[in-house]
């Protein structure tokens, strides 16, 4: 899976400079929205879903009172952002990998079209509910931006809190977790004065496919196509990338 690592890695590493901010926030405020209506409220302390939100906010740069604001508005539930759901859409790129999104929409006819357009355009084509879902499973990740002579301790003290598995690439130690104890690995850390670049519940794949050079390239551009789509928040894939196209990737730009 290190081709699909590196990915991973590549992709947020590039984000913060990639991101239009407008369209980012947008995205942002539908995540806190979802999370005060299914997660329990507008009270991190009660919500840990809100919490993970709110702080993926602040690591984009979201301003507080925004944030707030967001919040405030999807408590009272009397705005548009009552309308919102999120829903689940799978499909199959370039080469028979497994991609599934996460999109949060006013309108499921219009979102369904945009993302089949955008699949159909790579080469690739959305699927039905539970094509591809059986190959992903939601794991708890905690990423941090360390020191090589850091990670080993690090890793070490996470695994004692409950963490499953750690990996380090290129600087970043990536802690996987059950989702159940996202919370207690990340305040163990926090404890330590460790602070996490992100964490966030994301869908890993129980097996990778790995791809030439040239369905890497098309793959790449489809993914990067699909979470430019305003309705959509998360972009999950079992590829596994050749180095010498996730190192073009990565000076993309």
């Amino acid at each position: 899976m290190s081709g699909h690592s590196k990915w991973k890695t590549i992709k947020r590493a590039k984000g913060a400079a990639d991101a239009r901010r407008g369209q980012m926030f947008t995205k942002l405020t539908r995540d806190l929205a979802i999370a005060v209506h299914q997660g329990g409220g507008a009270d991190p302390a009660f919500n840990f879903h809100l919490r993970l939100a709110i702080d993926k906010a602040k690591g984009s740069n979201m301003p507080l009172d925004t944030i707030e604001r967001a919040i405030s508005r999807a408590a009272g539930g009397g705005d548009s952002q009552e309308q919102l759901e999120e829903v689940i859409y799978e499909g199959y790129g370039p080469g028979g990998t497994a991609i599934i999104l996460q999109a949060v929409t006013h309108n499921r006819n219009r979102t369904a079209s945009e993302i089949r357009s955008t699949f159909s355009r790579a080469g690739g084509s959305l699927g039905e509910a539970g094509c591809v879902a059986w190959n992903f499973e939601p794991r708890g990740v905690i990423t941090l931006d360390v020191d090589k002579d850091r990670a080993e301790d690090i890793a070490l003290m996470a695994i004692d809190a409950s963490a499953e598995d750690v990996k380090v690439e290129d600087g970043y130690l990536e802690i996987y977790t059950q989702p159940e104890v996202l919370e207690a690995v990340r305040k163990e850390l926090e404890q330590h004065n460790i602070d996490a670049s992100s964490a966030e519940i994301s869908m890993m794949p129980k097996s990778t496919v790995s791809l030439g050079l040239k369905e890497a390239e098309q793959t790449l551009r489809l993914l990067d196509n699909l979470e430019e789509l305003l309705d959509v928040q998360k972009v999950y894939s079992n590829a596994d990338f050749p180095d010498e196209v996730l190192e073009q990737y990565r000076n993309q730009g």
